[in-house]
């Protein structure tokens, strides 16, 4: 006889009650306090009214006390619930700031201690709470407390609130961000363009604002202090086509372009060419974001035919990262042989001669380094060109180009 399949049992349901203040503060500050003595017990100054917790509250000031008993030996301080509530439960601290700067202020506070009877509670309009004997007129009036006839009271109230926590079932797909699509959009449709840059025998079209948004130079060319911002026509030279029209591309998009998509047909603009020319154009217009996105792709094409030449571009624009990933792969030995063979280390040779000491001095390194002994890729993970003899004989070549 066949076992019916039991049925799932639900999750068991759950609700959480949360206790919890909402806190607010109020300096009152009380001017020509020996002109306000006199007026009689159970007369005040009134502070204006202040919102918390959804109540409306008042601090009421008695410079002859609140009791008449006390024959105005005491100046007395209260909480006063000053808008329509039944049973307001609230926690109050009041102090009588020290104004000599000591910061030895007199603290009536329910907040962090123990409460026996729990939070205070207001049951109307005008219900108050405070102290009768709040402080000894006598010590008061030549204390660091009064200063120039001026009193300052701090109020914080802590209205105690009340909610129940339960699961949330409903469940809300938000898209991704589609900012860069519609923005690409836009500037490959030419919606509002306003400046026309001349590149080479290309004219590319943007909006100035979207531009100087991205880029602090294009900023301060438009709008800074001496900017142009009716200029409609900018003539950009020593930077390619390509290479503008991609920096533009991302300046829209926030992301790394199709490089391909880009250089189209021209054979001479491999990825890697083109990823070098956008990051000097980055540094150029100061777009830090991209100039790290190309360090980036630049680490991870590492060859021995474009090490030499992206050696040289890092020392150039101060990419430290990729300096040292540059360095690194170059002196290992399965990829020193073919990159001192490449015309970019002859290039290197001329205009950068400073980096062949590093690159010596990384040399040493690695060849120290008894993990990099059978390493047969460079520090990018791009697999090495043929073996060399002996690191010895790459050394030798070194020196004789040196």
């Amino acid at each position: 006889m066949a076992i019916p399949p039991q049925t799932p049992h639900p999750p068991p349901s759950w609700s959480r009650s949360v206790t919890e203040t909402v806190r607010g503060s109020h300096q009152f500050t009380v001017r020509g306090f020996s002109l306000a003595k006199g007026m009689g017990p159970g007369r005040h100054l009134a502070s204006d009214i202040f919102a918390v917790g959804g109540y409306h509250w008042a601090v009421y000031f008695y410079p002859d006390g609140k009791n008449p008993d006390d024959n105005a030996n005491y100046v007395s301080v209260f909480v006063a619930l000053a808008s329509d509530g039944a049973d307001v439960r609230a926690l109050f601290e009041l102090t009588l700031l020290d104004q000599s700067g000591r910061a030895r202020h007199k603290v009536h506070s329910h907040f962090d201690r123990a409460l026996q009877a729990g939070p205070y509670t207001l049951k109307y309009r005008g219900s108050m709470w405070g102290y009768k004997r709040f402080y000894r007129r006598s010590l008061l009036e030549t204390s660091d407390f009064l200063k120039n006839d001026c009193l300052v009271l701090n109020c914080t109230v802590g209205v105690v609130k009340n909610r129940i926590e339960t699961p949330k079932n409903i469940q809300f797909h938000v898209p991704s961000s589609d900012m860069g699509r519609c923005f690409k959009e836009l500037l490959s449709l030419g919606i509002g363009c306003d400046i026309t840059f001349e590149v080479g025998d290309e004219k590319v079209r943007a909006h100035k604002w979207i531009l100087a948004a991205r880029s602090p130079v294009f900023k301060a060319q438009f709008f800074g202090p001496i900017g142009k911002p009716d200029l409609h026509r900018v003539v950009v030279e020593d930077v390619e086509p390509v290479v503008f029209k991609a920096m533009v591309n991302f300046i829209y998009a926030d992301e790394l372009p199709s490089i391909h998509e880009l250089a189209g047909s021209v054979s001479m603009w491999t990825s890697t060419v083109v990823v070098q020319h956008l990051l000097a154009a980055a540094d150029r217009y100061g777009l830090d974001r991209l100039r790290i996105l190309c360090e980036a792709k630049l680490c991870d094409e590492l060859t021995p035919e474009t090490v030499a030449t992206t050696l040289a571009l890092a020392e150039q624009h101060h990419c430290a990262e990729l300096k040292t990933a540059c360095l690194k792969f170059a002196a290992v030995r399965e990829n020193l042989g073919a990159v001192m063979e490449t015309e970019g280390f002859n290039y290197l040779e001329e205009t950068c001669p400073s980096l062949l000491s590093d690159l010596l001095a990384t040399v040493a390194v690695v060849d120290d380094d008894p993990a990099s002994g059978n390493r047969k890729r460079g520090v990018c993970g791009n697999i090495g060109a043929a073996p060399v003899g002996s690191v010895e004989a790459s050394e030798r070549h070194i020196r004789r180009r040196v």
